[in-house]
Order: structure tokens, then sequence, then C-alpha cells
């Protein structure tokens, strides 16, 4: 089975011009969501991770996934005012302005081993920022996996150039 045969493409959404890369239909895949799971974490294995950092929202799925798969904790990257109590948080450049993403400031221990999952990396905006928070609030930023690379938008190479492994199981060329 090819994990990224699951991979339904949605052309002209949100937006036209856009091919949105849909993993609803890998999640609903029972064999196809644990081969996932089971590859997004298999690279990291034996690395001592503590914890498992997931970005809003599909990281949640996979990133909580994960860290069942390692009997380990998850911590939750959320957009900025989602979180109930306090949190430090990191500002970072979207196309047309700026976001921000926050965590809980106990989230995170000093020494502590983190792999941040998501679903999918583009420009590597949001996952850049959430190194950053790792960082901030001293963990140690171990890789980052994602399903999906769209390679032609260069978040790989951002997240490579703040020293940062990055694993993808799939690539789909474009945007």
């Amino acid at each position: 089975m090819n994990i990224k045969d699951l991979v339904r493409t949605i052309p002209d959404y949100p937006k036209a011009g856009i091919q949105f890369r849909d993993i609803t239909t890998l999640l609903e895949h029972p064999t196809g969501f644990r081969r996932t799971v089971d590859e997004l974490v298999q690279p990291f294995a034996g690395s001592g991770i503590s914890l498992i950092a997931g970005i809003e929202a599909r990281g949640f799925i996979l990133g909580g996934a994960v860290a069942h798969q390692l009997s380990i904790g998850f911590v939750a990257v959320r957009k900025k005012g989602k979180l109930p109590w306090q949190t430090i948080s990191v500002e970072y450049e979207l196309e047309y302005g700026t976001d921000e993403v926050e965590i809980h400031i106990d989230s995170i221990e000093k020494g502590d081993k983190v792999l941040i999952v998501d679903d999918l990396i583009a420009t590597g905006g949001t996952a850049a920022a959430a190194v950053q928070l790792v960082r901030d609030a001293g963990g140690e930023v171990v890789g980052a996996s994602f399903v999906i690379d769209l390679p032609d938008l260069g978040g790989r190479r951002r997240l490579e150039a703040m020293n940062v492994p990055v694993l993808t199981l799939m690539s789909f060329e474009g945007d």
C-alpha cells in the first residue's frame, strides 16, 4: 500500500490555483493511518524524545497518535488566544500579515527533547514558530515530522537552516 494514494487532492481550494492536499481520506483508512503514525516516529525512536509538540489542528491528531505510540506527553501548539492558561508565544510572518502561536508556560521543561509533528510543511512559517517556542521554553527540538512536503515552497529548507532534522513521508510539487 502506498499511503500517498490515500491523500485526496482538491483543485482550486481554498482558492483558484491551489491544489489542496486532504489527509482526511488517509486518516479514515485504518491501515494507512497506522502506517503513517509508525513512519512519522520510526526514524526518531530511541532518540530520547520526551514530548511531542503537535501544531493546530491536524498536528493534534497525528501528534497525539505519535505520543501514544511512544508513551510520552503531548504539547498543543495553538493559535493565539485558544489556550486557557498562561502562555508564551511567537509571532511569524504570513503572505499578507502576521500570525501567532503559543503554548502553555509550563508545557515544556528545560532539557525536554521534543519532536514537532504536523500534517504538511509548506512555507514553514508555523513550523519555524513552533521550533522557536520549544527553544524559548528551554526544550531541544530533535526533529520535525510531516506527512506531506510541498518542496517548491521551501519550508523544509527553512527548518533545516534552523538545524532541525526534517522527516516527510511524501511530497507534491507545486502548491
